[in-house]
């Protein structure tokens, strides 16, 4: 019988993001757009060929803490479950996310899937007390799910 050791975890910062001071504060779809194409975009692991969900982590005035490249998918379609989305925001101490991913189609228009899945995140966070501001969706333009009226 093999012996098992409890761990001890370290959260570890993987690289500086600096932006300009006008990106400091996430309040808009067009923030978080603009935060996409300059770090997500950018990102080794990014494929544009394939869904990448990604959270952006706020604190209570609604800055950048950082963000998560949280799961790569196929050309259409990726597994999410809140387990996966909240747990850096909960070790960050984030105040509130951004929900973004891209459709590699290039038309941003919400799935059904897309707009289950939100709220079901949007529940899941309220139960931790950690806002689920906005769902964005990259594609040839953006589309956010709270100014399209599906966040209640």
């Amino acid at each position: 019988m093999r012996d098992f050791n409890p761990k001890e975890y370290k959260v570890t910062a993987l690289r500086d993001c600096p932006v300009p001071s006008d990106l400091l504060v996430c309040e808009t779809p067009d923030h978080a757009a603009a935060y996409w194409r300059m770090h997500i975009a950018t990102h080794p692991y990014f494929d544009p060929e394939r869904e990448c969900f990604v959270v952006l982590f706020l604190n209570v005035r609604k800055r950048v803490k950082g963000h998560q490249l949280v799961t790569i998918g196929t050309m259409d379609t990726m597994l999410i479950h809140g387990r996966e989305v909240f747990r850096a925001a909960i070790v960050s101490c984030a105040s509130a996310i951004v929900l973004m991913h891209n459709h590699p189609s290039g038309d941003s228009s919400p799935s059904e899937a897309d707009i289950k899945v939100t709220r079901d995140l949007i529940r899941a966070g309220q139960l931790l007390k950690i806002e689920v501001l906005d769902h964005v969706i990259m594609g040839s333009n953006r589309a956010s799910l709270r100014e399209l009226g599906y966040f209640f």
